[in-house]
């Protein structure tokens, strides 16, 4: 198997050293990547009809002969144009092509060909069709695909090169799923699957093939997360007391909610069971999650044992730092923290409180799974927004203690079908109940023409007294060295936006830029200055998509909403409608694209975050359902975690029997789950 679906496509026939470099640009380096790069969707050149029974205006395949030899015309350009006619026996069809200067060889006088393009006209039973594509009828009445592209290659090609791979390798193909499996779930062989997946010739054979190449993907995919999570029956020696939740709460500012309470209740039953907690915390935004996390590591620090907790950026770190100082202030439960700008001296002097125990709470980002960091007793590790993390990420934390308990917290709700997957070995636990005083967000999506009447109400609402803030996609005027002036005409930059509102429309009120690329102590005082009201319209990026929670903010602008996700835009949108007024969110966008309308319509229809994330899922899949590779989750090619959830039970099923027996995957028969697994995961850390 290794040595087919790694050979080099060039050495394929009709693709050569030349091609091969197009190829690359879609990422197909070897065999094995083409046969598993399928059609993004199908034409039905099976289904033929007559010249006359066609709809004008669409496309549609027709079977006729070419009437007289082509005729080629050179414009004054020096471009080249051919015509042609075609006749079905009742029906006259001209073509012209424009820039093909193979056409005249390839389409001959007296034969018959198959045509699929937009048929126009009619009138006196004459048909034009523009640049049709076309093939010999003889072995290919079926459904072509059409395949993702790039300069230079089409899905002609592609077409051609899977052909001749199937008809060179197709019986040498090693089928990484075993014959009984393939048995007990009625699926076809993989080299037959491949075959049908890219030249089906019905719709049952398509279906015969994607619930194959589905339910593998979805077996190997299951099986490479659970080869990374934690055994969940290794022993724990770490018995938290439940007994100081009671009093955690009695000193919390305020009243935790029902959801709260039962949170902690579940994840403390958890840590005092023997055996490791491995637990998922999933709220909607401002649900509460930190506080539910506080009242864990206050009953673990009460039971004599450390925590750490794990952001993925400083400012979050920071933010978390300073709310669980603010929990902790007098309990003598202390507090540290530890990031890439933490001066030396100050970081050796934490590095040495963590080994004597004398920091109940080390917070931080990626710098506390360092090698140098060492705890004396971790007994429980959280990190939050999980899903930034990788997976080499995610195990790095729990390796600082000895099967300590874990907490992973969410904030973007995950939908079921895919925290099943990111956390199959995981309890879950859900804040479904809103705290007091917070409100859903009038959400509004309209076009650039209305910036005057949205910079009219920002006023008012600053007038009023409240403050607000204005997203934009980009921090510097151009991001990227590829990108056109028409792009960076279209996206607003923060920076330029800061410059032309705070000297233009907004002179008169207090106006702050905060980006990702400010110094720790630059975004510390802006938030500081916008926390305390000081500065009452913040020009930024999404580096306030979390860690800010400013009550008298009550309304967020998002420039350029199209170049959002949708559980993005949800984040963003939380930073307002923590306070008593009411507040608006408004999405400014010309798209014109179906997934940017679909995107701006949910965002109007709805609040719950849920609800959301499964709209998101459905939209992106899981690769890039959190807009990152960070994940830890590759991309799916063929699987769709919403339409395919009971092939993905059954493949999760099977995936958790074969790595109880065999958690390497080192047994012969696993060999070729093994080097699917590799291949899956090859690019993500």
């Amino acid at each position: 198997m290794n040595d087919i679906m790694n050979t080099d496509i060039q050495f394929l026939k009709g693709v050569g050293k030349a091609r091969a470099a197009y190829f690359k640009k879609l990422g197909v380096n070897t065999v094995g990547e083409l046969l598993y790069t399928f059609p993004r969707y199908y034409e039905d050149w099976k289904n033929t009809v007559s010249l006359r029974e066609c709809a004008t205006e669409e496309k549609v395949c027709v079977k006729a002969v070419v009437s007289y030899r082509p005729s080629v015309f050179k414009t004054p350009g020096g471009k080249i144009i051919t015509k042609l006619s075609a006749t079905d026996g009742e029906s006259v069809v001209f073509m012209t092509f424009f820039g093909n200067k193979y056409v005249a060889e390839q389409l001959e006088e007296g034969e018959e060909y198959l045509f699929y393009g937009k048929l126009s006209g009619g009138v006196g039973g004459h048909y034009e069709m523009n640049s049709p594509k076309y093939c010999p009828v003889e072995g290919n009445e079926y459904y072509h695909g059409v395949y993702p592209l790039t300069a230079g290659i089409s899905s002609k090609i592609i077409s051609s090169a899977i052909k001749n791979a199937l008809e060179l390798f197709g019986d040498s193909i090693p089928d990484p799923i075993s014959g009984e499996t393939v048995s007990k779930y009625g699926l076809c062989p993989l080299n037959k699957a491949l075959e049908l997946i890219h030249f089906p010739k019905n719709e049952e054979e398509l279906r015969a093939a994607r619930r194959r190449l589905i339910y593998e993907e979805l077996l190997v995919l299951q099986l490479g997360m659970l080869r990374s999570a934690v055994s969940l029956e290794r022993a724990n020696v770490y018995d938290v007391d439940a007994g100081p939740a009671g009093e955690f709460f009695s000193i919390l500012p305020f009243s935790p909610t029902n959801a709260q309470k039962r949170s902690v209740k579940e994840c403390l039953e958890d840590m005092g069971s023997g055996k490791p907690m491995r637990r998922l915390l999933q709220g909607d935004v401002g649900s509460g999650k930190t506080a539910v996390a506080a009242a864990l590591i206050y009953c673990t620090a009460k039971s004599g044992y450390q925590s750490a907790l794990m952001a993925p950026t400083e400012v979050l770190a920071r933010q978390h730092f300073k709310t669980f100082s603010e929990f902790f202030e007098d309990t003598g439960v202390t507090v540290a923290l530890l990031t890439g700008s933490t001066k030396a001296k100050e970081k050796k002097n934490i590095l040495a409180a963590l080994k004597t125990g004398e920091i109940s709470l080390l917070i931080g980002t990626h710098a506390v799974i360092t090698e140098n960091v060492t705890f004396k007793n971790l007994a429980l590790c959280v990190t939050d927004e999980q899903h930034r993390f990788g997976v080499t990420q995610r195990s790095a934390l729990s390796s600082k203690g000895t099967n300590p308990h874990v907490l992973v917290m969410s904030a973007t709700p995950i939908p079921r079908t895919l925290s099943l997957i990111i956390y199959g070995d995981l309890s879950i636990s859900v804040l479904d109940e809103k705290p007091a005083g917070r409100q859903d967000i009038d959400t509004f999506a309209v076009p650039s023409s209305y910036h005057a009447r949205i910079h009219a109400f920002i006023k008012k609402q600053l007038d009023e007294g409240r403050q607000g803030y204005i997203v934009c996609p980009l921090v510097e005027e151009k991001e990227d060295e590829n990108d056109d002036e028409e792009t960076i005409n279209r996206r607003l930059s923060a920076k330029r936006y800061m410059k032309e509102l705070s000297e233009g429309i907004f002179k008169d009120y207090p106006t702050a830029l905060l980006h990702g690329k400010l110094g720790p102590k630059e975004k510390d005082a802006v938030m500081s200055d916008f926390a305390s009201g000081k500065i009452k319209l913040l020009i930024c990026t999404t580096v306030i998509e979390v860690g800010i929670d400013v009550p008298n903010a009550n309304i967020i602008v998002i420039e350029n909403a199209e170049c959002f996700g949708l559980s993005q835009l949800h984040q963003l949108r939380g930073r307002t409608g923590r306070g008593k007024e009411k507040s608006y969110c408004i999405l400014i966008s010309d798209a014109e694209g179906e997934n940017a309308r679909r995107r701006f319509e949910i965002m109007k229809q709805t609040n719950d975050g849920f609800k959301i994330a499964e709209e998101d899922l459905a939209i992106r899949g899981p690769g890039d359902f959190f807009g990152s590779r960070q994940s830890g989750l590759p991309s799916m090619k063929i699987a769709n975690l919403m339409t395919d959830s009971k092939i993905m039970y059954a493949a999760g099923r099977d995936a958790k029997k074969i790595v109880e027996e065999d958690p390497g995957l080192i047994l012969p028969k696993n060999s070729g789950l093994r080097k699917s697994v590799e291949t899956l995961f090859a690019n993500i850390s």
